[in-house]
């Protein structure tokens, strides 16, 4: 399901996924099945999302992300793709991060580029991870920090 007040403009989206109100998918990024992508959300072109992932409101997905399996991204996440952005000048090519199957990442939480989420790891809610996060770890605070459970 598609709702009729978003812009999708990419083909390939997967059987079963939902894309809600006010969201925009560019004509290149790739979404598989049974995803929710939920209100408010932008989705760049060299994107590419696994299967059974939820994406909350307010998120957007730039260039160079790509999302495994089974992933589930917070309201308001942000992710970012330049490590030193200016305006008008862009690099030839974006860095490249990846959350891996069976990952979260809570609210808010803030992504630098070119990291590695490992599998089935915690990001918590507010956290700003800048740098590769172990499997099956979780990592709060600014920076974030690996915590024991």
């Amino acid at each position: 399901m598609i709702h009729n007040l978003s812009d999708v403009q990419s083909k390939s989206i997967g059987e079963g996924t939902n894309i809600w109100q006010f969201c925009v998918v560019l004509p290149n990024a790739v979404i598989g099945h049974n995803c929710n992508v939920c209100s408010h959300c932008l989705i760049e072109n060299n994107v590419v999302i696994g299967n059974n992932v939820t994406i909350k409101s307010g998120v957007q997905i730039w260039d160079g992300i790509i999302i495994e399996d089974n992933v589930f991204i917070g309201p308001n996440v942000t992710f970012t793709n330049d490590k030193s952005p200016r305006s008008k000048q862009y690099p030839d090519e974006f860095l490249t991060t990846v959350v891996k199957n069976n990952a979260s990442i809570g609210a808010n939480a803030t992504i630098l580029p070119g990291v590695t989420i490992g599998e089935f790891s915690m990001v918590g809610a507010g956290a700003v991870v800048i740098k590769d996060v172990k499997p099956h770890s979780t990592v709060v605070g600014n920076p974030a920090r690996e915590i024991i459970k």
